[in-house]
């Protein structure tokens, strides 16, 4: 049961990798044509943490191919997952907060 999620989460990762991938692109392909701050901001909101994101699957993904011997490559590769986490934690959780900081200003 515990190899069936593990292949789940694998999977789900790399679906996630996939959607990052897409993602960045779409963004990237955006017309740049009179772009207010707002948008601008939630553009750049968006990509990083989509890149954050993409810096997490790519890192998790190495862990599970890595050489248990190089415990300085996984114990670095875990540090980097964890921190690519939390800034895409961060980015995801600023742009509610950068929408609603702009409407108190209008206000």
């Amino acid at each position: 049961m515990q190899t069936l999620n593990l292949i789940w989460q694998d999977f789900i990762v790399f679906l996630s990798f996939a959607a990052c991938i897409t993602g960045l692109f779409l963004l990237s392909d955006a017309k740049q044509t009179q772009v207010n701050e707002l948008e601008e901001t939630e553009q750049i909101l968006f990509r990083m943490s989509f890149a954050y994101w993409l810096v997490y699957c790519v890192s998790f993904g190495i862990q599970k191919i890595a050489l248990p011997d190089w415990e300085i490559l996984l114990l670095s590769l875990k540090l980097t997952s964890t921190l690519s986490y939390f800034l895409t934690f961060a980015c995801v959780l600023c742009l509610p907060l950068h929408r609603l900081a702009v409407r108190q200003v209008e206000e």
